[in-house]
Order: C-alpha cells, then sequence, then structure tokens
C-alpha cells in the first residue's frame, strides 16, 4: 500500500450504464449482439480509471451495482420504487457483459442482493473514512450526497465534470449533507415512489427545515404553521413523511463484500482487457491499447489501426471551435472561393434565422476546405430595426452574388448535409448549385436502420465528439433569440464547426459507398430525389378554406353526437379522452372481462384493446374507436390544414423528409398527408379539401398492388406472376387456392391474409383480424405457404439472410439494418423479424416511386407539358395539376414512366399498373 493517505473512487455503476444506453444508438459486436450499453460504458469506465489514475492519484476504486429490483426497503413501504419503469427490454441481456467489461479492466464490480448500490457506497464510505481514507463518489444521484463531508468525502460528476462538497451542497439544496435527508423526506422522490408530503416541493422543505433545524421539529411545529393548507398536509402526512426519511435513510454498516485493501487501483493490465476487446470485435478501443504504448499479448498481433468502416467504430477528433475564422469582407471571401476553385471541392451550410429555419430567411453562410479549416460568412445578423447599427459583414445581396459563381460551378464539388432545404432557398433566389452531394443520404444508403441520420448524431457517431448545440448560441424558451440576432462570434463557432463535420463526415463515407455497393441506390434513386421534392414543396397544393371550416363544424357536430351515445351506452359521462377514466368506466363500471393493466395501475384501452371488445360486440369500444378517429382527424387535418395555408401561396406546402422512414419510404409532416385514411368515407371527405387552381385539374397516379405485384416477382410465385400478367384480380385467386371459391367473404379473407402474410403476422396476429382462433390462424398460414412455396421460402430465405449479415437489401440494393434480429428479447426479435421479411418489398416499392419522380419532370417536359406540375407524394400515389385539356396526354406520360421507373436496373416479372383519374379535387381523381 503506497505511503501517501489511500483515496478509494466509488463508482455508481447504474448511472455509468443509463448514460451509456442513452447515449450511443444500438450496435452490435461480432457476434450479433445488442451491445450499445457495453460499448459505452466501457469507453466511459477506461475513460474515468485511466485519466484518474493519471490526475488524481486515487488508490483504489470499485464498481457498485445493483443486484436486484427489491431491497429491505419494499419490505418497508410496498410502494417503493412501484412506478419505476422497467430497465429497457433491449438493456436487460447487456447487463451480464457489463460486469464482465468492468473485470476487464481488473476492477472489482461489487452488488449485494437485499442492498442498493446506494447503500453498498454508504458503508464503503463509512468503512474507509473511519480507516482515514480520503473517498471520492463518482455519481451525482442527490441521495448519496448525504455522504458528502468536507476533508472526507466529495462527489464527483462526471457528466458535468463537477466536484460537490459540502458549499456545493448548500448551493444546491439550502442545508447540509446532514440535513438533506430531511428535505428529502419532506419533498419525497416521484421516481422512487417516495411519498412525502404532499403540495410541498424542494423550496418548501429547504424553507421549512432551514427554520426548524429537522425533520422532526417541523412536524412538532406543524400546528403553528399559518398556511393552513401546509398545516393539514404537515398533520395528515405526519406518518408518510417519517416513513420517507427512513426510506431515503442509506445503511451504513452491513459487513463488506470485498475488503478495502481489495479495491487497490492497479495500472489496467492488459491481458484480460484485450482479450475482452478482441472478443467484442472492438477495433477502435483495440487501437487505444497500442496508442497507449500497452504490449500485445502472447501470440496476439495488435490490431492495426485501420480507418473504422462500420457502426460501432468512432474515430475520435480533436475540434479548436476558437480557430474558425469569420469572413466580413470581399477579399477574404475571394481567396476562399479561389482556394475551393482550386481544389475541386467545398463544405457548405446555410444557417436560417428563425425558428423554422431556412424558411424564415437567410442568417449566413458557413464554408470549410479542410478538416478544422471552415469560416462563418455572416449575411443577415442584427436586429430588423432600421435605427440599429447591425455588425461588420457582407450583405446577402453581396455574400449570394461572390458565391454564386463558385456555387454553379460545375468543376467544384459542394458538399452538404440534409441539402433539400438549402437548395430550394437558393434556387428561389436564382442559384442553381451543381453538383452536390449529401453526407445525410449518403449515411442513410449505408446505415439505414442502424441510427439516426442527423448531423450531430453522425458526428457523435462517427467521431465521438458533441457539436455545439444550437441552444448554446440562441438559447431556449422565451429569451431565445434568433439565429442572426445572437453574436457573430458564437454564431461563428456554431455554423463554421457545422462545415467542418460535413466535410469530415463525406471523406469518411465516400469510400464505403462503393466498398458496400450502395452507390447504385444512393446516385440512381435518393440523390436526386433533392431537387424533385424541393420543387414539389414549392409547389404546394391549394386547399379549399371554406369548405374545411364547414367539415370542421360537421365534424364538431358530429363528435358531440357521438359522446351522447358514449355517455348513453357507458351508463354516464366521464372524459372520453382519458384513458384512465375510459378504463374505469369499460372494466369497473361495465363490469368487461379481459381487462389487462399496466404498470402504472391503469387498464390499457389502446387501440388494440378497443378493437377486442368491438369484436365482442361492445357499443362503447366501437364508439370511442369512431370518436377518436374523428377528433384526430378533426384536430390533424380540417383544423390545422386551415393555419397552415400559406399566406403568400394560398397553398399547403408539405415538408417531405428523405431520410426517415427505416424502408427508405417519404415521409411527411406539416402537414402529415401520410396518415389521411386510405379507403374510408372520412377520408375521401378530407381529401375533397385539395383543389386544382382555376383552369386545371388535380390528377391521381397510384400504384395498383405494387407490394403484391413485388412478392410474387421477389418470391418467384408462378400462380401470382400468371395472374398479374393476365390482368386478374390476385385476391380472387388468392381465395380460390385457399378456399375454393372466390366469394366476397372468401376474398376479403384472402387480400387480409395477401397482405399480412407480407408483413410477417403471427398465427395469433391473423386470427385477431379474421375473428377466428389461433388455431384456425395457424392452419390457413401452414395452407398458404402449401399453395404458395416460394412465398414461404422468400420469408425464410430473408431471415436468414438478415440473421447471418444483419441487414436486408431491396432490388435496387437499398440495405436495411435490423440490430435486434438476434436480440434476447422476444418481442425485440419478433418484431426485427416482421420488419425484416417486409423490408425488401416495401423498400423496393420505395424506391421505384422515387425513381419515377426523378425521371417524371423531364419526361413531362419532353413531352410539351410544361404547365403539369407534381405536387404530392403518398405512399404508392402521386398528385398533379394539370391544365385543363391535357389531361389525357399527361395521363399517358405519367402512367408510362410510372409503370417503367424499375428499369433498366431491375426488370421485373410482373407488369406495374398504374391507375390514374382526374377531376376537380384530389377526393374526385382519388
Amino acid at each position: 500500500m503506497p505511503d501517501t493517505q489511500p483515496h478509494l473512487y466509488l463508482v455508481d455503476g447504474s448511472s455509468y450504464i443509463f448514460r451509456a444506453y442513452h447515449r450511443l444508438p444500438p450496435l452490435t459486436n461480432r457476434h450479433g449482439m445488442n451491445t450499445g450499453a457495453v460499448y459505452g460504458y466501457t469507453a466511459m469506465l477506461w475513460k474515468l480509471a485511466d485519466g484518474l489514475s493519471k490526475a488524481d492519484g486515487p488508490t483504489h476504486m470499485a464498481v457498485i451495482l445493483d443486484k436486484g429490483s427489491s431491497s429491505f426497503r419494499n419490505e418497508m413501504y410496498d410502494q417503493y420504487k412501484a412506478h419505476r419503469p422497467p430497465a429497457p427490454e433491449d438493456l436487460v441481456p447487456q447487463l451480464p457483459l457489463i460486469r464482465v467489461a468492468t473485470r476487464a479492466f481488473s476492477i472489482p464490480c461489487i452488488e449485494q442482493a437485499g442492498l442498493e448500490a446506494d447503500d453498498i457506497i454508504a458503508c464503503y464510505v463509512t468503512a474507509a473514512t473511519n480507516a482515514g481514507w480520503k473517498v471520492t463518489i463518482v455519481s451525482s444521484d442527490k441521495d448519496l450526497m448525504q455522504l458528502i463531508d468536507d476533508g472526507k468525502v466529495d462527489m464527483l460528476d462526471t457528466m458535468n465534470d463537477r466536484r460537490f462538497d459540502r458549499a456545493a451542497v448548500i448551493e444546491k439544496f439550502g442545508v447540509g449533507p446532514e440535513l438533506l435527508g430531511d428535505v428529502l423526506a419532506l419533498m419525497g422522490d416521484s421516481v422512487d415512489n417516495v411519498p412525502g408530503v404532499p403540495g410541498i416541493g424542494p423550496k418548501t422543505a429547504t424553507q421549512l427545515i432551514q427554520e426548524h433545524g429537522s425533520l422532526e421539529a417541523v412536524l412538532a411545529a406543524a400546528d403553528g404553521i399559518k398556511k393552513p393548507k401546509l398545516r393539514q398536509n404537515l398533520l395528515e402526512h405526519a406518518d408518510n413523511a417519517r416513513l420517507s426519511r427512513e426510506l431515503v435513510r442509506l445503511v451504513c454498516e452491513m459487513t463488506l463484500p470485498e475488503p478495502l485493501d481489495a479495491l487497490e487501483l492497479k495500472n489496467i493490465p492488459e491481458a484480460p482487457l484485450r482479450e475482452f476487446l478482441e472478443d467484442q470485435g472492438w477495433k477502435t478501443l483495440l487501437n487505444r491499447m497500442v496508442g497507449q504504448g500497452a504490449r500485445p499479448s502472447e501470440g496476439t498481433r495488435p490490431a492495426a489501426p485501420v480507418r473504422p468502416a462500420g457502426p460501432g467504430e468512432a474515430e475520435a477528433i480533436s475540434v479548436d471551435r476558437a480557430g474558425y475564422a469569420t469572413i466580413t469582407d470581399a477579399a477574404t471571401l475571394g481567396e476562399w472561393i479561389a482556394e475551393a476553385k482550386a481544389q475541386g471541392r467545398i463544405a457548405i451550410d446555410l444557417q436560417g434565422d428563425g425558428g423554422h429555419g431556412l424558411a424564415e430567411g437567410l442568417a449566413g453562410i458557413s464554408l470549410a476546405l479542410a478538416p478544422g479549416k471552415a469560416a462563418y460568412v455572416p449575411l443577415g445578423h442584427g436586429e430588423k430595426d432600421l435605427l440599429s447599427e447591425g455588425p461588420d459583414q457582407l450583405g446577402l445581396g453581396e455574400g449570394l452574388g461572390l458565391l454564386e459563381p463558385l456555387l454553379e460551378d460545375e468543376s467544384v464539388l459542394k458538399l452538404g448535409h440534409n441539402l433539400k432545404d438549402q437548395l430550394k432557398l437558393l434556387a428561389d433566389r436564382g442559384i442553381h448549385v451543381r453538383p452536390a452531394e449529401d453526407v445525410m443520404l449518403a449515411s442513410f444508403a449505408l446505415d439505414g436502420g442502424r441510427f439516426g441520420h442527423g448531423l450531430d448524431e453522425l458526428v457523435k457517431k462517427h467521431f465521438e465528439h458533441d457539436c455545439l448545440p444550437l441552444k448554446a448560441v440562441c438559447g431556449t424558451g422565451q429569451k431565445a433569440i434568433r439565429f442572426g440576432q445572437a453574436p457573430v462570434a458564437a454564431a461563428t463557432e456554431y455554423a463554421a464547426e457545422n462545415a467542418d463535420m460535413v466535410w469530415r463526415l463525406w471523406h469518411r463515407l465516400e469510400h464505403r459507398l462503393a466498398a458496400e455497393h450502395a452507390t447504385r441506390v444512393y446516385r440512381l434513386v435518393d440523390l436526386p430525389l433533392i431537387r424533385t421534392v424541393g420543387a414539389m414543396e414549392r409547389e404546394g397544393v391549394k386547399v379549399d378554406r371554406t369548405y374545411l371550416a364547414d367539415l370542421s363544424q360537421t365534424f364538431a357536430t358530429e363528435t358531440a353526437a357521438l359522446e351522447e351515445r358514449i355517455f348513453a351506452a357507458a351508463g354516464g359521462s366521464f372524459t372520453i379522452g382519458s384513458p384512465q377514466q375510459l378504463g374505469q368506466v369499460l372494466f369497473d363500471r361495465l363490469g368487461l372481462k379481459g381487462g389487462r393493466k399496466g404498470k402504472n395501475g391503469n387498464y390499457s384501452t389502446d387501440q388494440s384493446e378497443l378493437e377486442r371488445l368491438e369484436a365482442d360486440g361492445v357499443e362503447v369500444a366501437r364508439l370511442v374507436l369512431d370518436w377518436r378517429q374523428l377528433t384526430k382527424l378533426r384536430i390533424t387535418y380540417t383544423d390545422a390544414l386551415q393555419a397552415q395555408i400559406d399566406p403568400k401561396s394560398g397553398r399547403v406546402h408539405t415538408r417531405y423528409a428523405l431520410a426517415a422512414a427505416q424502408t427508405g419510404r417519404l415521409s411527411s409532416t406539416d402537414p402529415n398527408l401520410q396518415n389521411i385514411p386510405i379507403r374510408t368515407e372520412i377520408g375521401a371527405k378530407i381529401r375533397n379539401a385539395f383543389i386544382a387552381e382555376d383552369g386545371h385539374s388535380l390528377l391521381s397516379a397510384d400504384y395498383g398492388q405494387i407490394e403484391l405485384r413485388l412478392a410474387a416477382h421477389m418470391a418467384d410465385v408462378p400462380q401470382l406472376k400468371e395472374a398479374f400478367a393476365r390482368g386478374e384480380d390476385i385476391h380472387t385467386i388468392t381465395a380460390q387456392e385457399l378456399f375454393g371459391d372466390a366469394g366476397k367473404d372468401s376474398r376479403n379473407k384472402a387480400k387480409t391474409i395477401n397482405f399480412a402474410i407480407l408483413y410477417g403476422i403471427s398465427s395469433w396476429g391473423l386470427a385477431g383480424r379474421l375473428g377466428i382462433s389461433t388455431e384456425e390462424g395457424k392452419a390457413m398460414i401452414d395452407r398458404y405457404f402449401e399453395r404458395f412455396p416460394g412465398i414461404k421460402n422468400y420469408i425464410s430465405t430473408t431471415l436468414q439472410k438478415v440473421r447471418e449479415c444483419g441487414y436486408s437489401e431491396t432490388l435496387f440494393g437499398r440495405k436495411t439494418h435490423f440490430p435486434n434480429i438476434k436480440s434476447g428479447i422476444m418481442n425485440l426479435r419478433q418484431g426485427a423479424e416482421r420488419a425484416a421479411i417486409n423490408a425488401p418489398i416495401q423498400g423496393t416499392s420505395a424506391d421505384i416511386i422515387k425513381r419515377a419522380m426523378v425521371r417524371m419532370p423531364g419526361a413531362l417536359a419532353e413531352a410539351g407539358l410544361t404547365g403539369t406540375r407534381m405536387l404530392l407524394q403518398v405512399h404508392d400515389e402521386l398528385v398533379f395539376e394539370v391544365p385543363h385539356g391535357d389531361e389525357e396526354k399527361a395521363a399517358a406520360v405519367i402512367r408510362d414512366v410510372m409503370a417503367h421507373a424499375a428499369e433498366p436496373v431491375v426488370a421485373l416479372d410482373v407488369p406495374l399498373s398504374v391507375e390514374v383519374g382526374w377531376g376537380d379535387n384530389w377526393g374526385v381523381a382519388h
């Protein structure tokens, strides 16, 4: 043991685990196991152990974990932690491996049944301080702050890089550590379900303890407290306060699971750590061992520092934001432009001026020419006041005038992230950027399904770096300012870093596109869509405000009528929108069977539960389902669409996300047009609100049963391929194959089965949809597979491939990754399997309509249909605005482009059917 005073570090392992879990997206190790939390925990623990051993001189260390979910406190109070949700399902299987990771560092990992981690920490603190040691608790848990004792015990919050001593506790809670438990007892804890005293929060609890000196003194003086409600609560809930004090009291004198001397911290032994990292396949952490000069273990060659190629590997970078430049004059901007032309590429990022990004104007543009070499060009900073003096900057007109030749220079590649909105804004100003690459879409083509593709997330994922958040520049809440009002120096750090990261990300992802066969889907499907979708968003679609207002009123009247019918069927009024009250009505007041309660003690009243009751003939359930749909459609569409009409264009401009849906489909927001019911009377009424401009028609072109056609091709099902080739009804064919007849009931069942099978439905799920027993559902699926063995083979082959390589592929090579395909959690695994079955089909469908959209403007122009404009894409449907008299000609061109959109990249064995209609509004056309 060293001659100096021993210094023990006790790591609150639970806080590290949950930080790691929420910090990283799902990752898999080389065995296919989900290990995102393990990877993050390992990196954090390594940083702590290694950094502290160099800087702060701890001599001993241990990680303290919870052994189980219950402790002696549950015996004191059975509702203790009753409301705390269980650990996430994908985290639970990682917990044993986290223990292995801890021991790979040769750091003790301590846990004990019946005691919480906080109590174990308290026992070690007591034993260590009694032995004359110093102790640092690595946590931010307020309960553990009761242990702080100046000169003996402090707390290190690594998340915020802050140490807590007695003064810090007083600053935070208004009392010292010795009275903190009394404050916590009064205020309670909703997370741990410590009851406390109703109506007393942190401020009141602190004031009471400061005034009276202790919890018992507060309770003794309760009769004399002037505020009636506070006095009443203290008197009525005194027992709860005393119970709460015992619940937050830490156990300090139990026998130590490991003796203090066993916690000695030495240099991290290489052999067990290397063995663990090699087993997980984590090259970055292995390279860290090499970089720190660790010697390779016997018979093992060190992993060569390679450029990480996939998820789970990151290249840590160092960023000096102070080194970014601010360009405020034409000469300096000219130098940057000249260098960009000389090297042939530049990263760009436009900065919007308002809360809705670029839609509210342009504040400036950032540029990057190399890693770390980035600059911000402010163009619109300062108050929007003619009397105020703005900062030194180029004006918007002069700045864009200087940049325009560069942005349109075909010999200079422009790099960006989520370029759609940026190119649209520049196009509105007459600047047409070419050529361009989008790192968001490149990432989407490479890593769809692995993680999100926002800039901050990609930077964190690939570089272990946190970008400066926008709120650090503009603030939050009522005090938030526009980006154009931010100080230029702060704006430079934020904006230039964005361009810097775009440059780094592109040069990291570019080589993977060809190596991982993602070039085709990136260049032929996704990238060209930027300009096409941008043009559609600019066009927007006209809606009839008067019709919407009348429809809203109609829906409101029908909703009120439904409410009366619901109250009559339920035997009294209640708040229909309250799941808690609805559950009580259904299962307590009406006494319906089968109610299931969630962890919060309330009955479930979700869609599936109400549909179950509806199938049993429960009128209230059917009426509530109707009420919910009507209310949702009124709020989401008939009311909201009126507010979303642009005052300048008089049209609604939905926004499309190009890299959101896992399978590659576009999704729309503000408003979301994907959720309008497709084949219901209410959905048709809402579509009637979308109208054509005077002298035009709205034309709808919709792929007919495209997913079933693709399934017939991809699964190679002769009966289905022949039926599609002959133009026969596929549901009728399926009904004849399964039931021997094609009556209405048989065809409806066949239709349900056709689509359900492609979504990987279970026998239980099919039984629920058809209203039959689970055994009948299984028999029906078995019969389907007997009649169409190609479908069964497709499903098994697809699942086998996804299990082996972790992803599925569309016919165009789009990969969708499924990290949970080997999850030990059954629900996660089965969900991944269902998605994996459908992803190649739905993804191919999405790729095809995207290719049709990209080709459409050129085909229409070539046919002389320059007045025809593509407005909307919803699922398998495209909507156009066509001048009167051009409908037939436009329909022929549109149908041809859509029918042959897969070619020449993919030759299908089945024809693609396109149904076209037109009229004064979308409802008529559809």
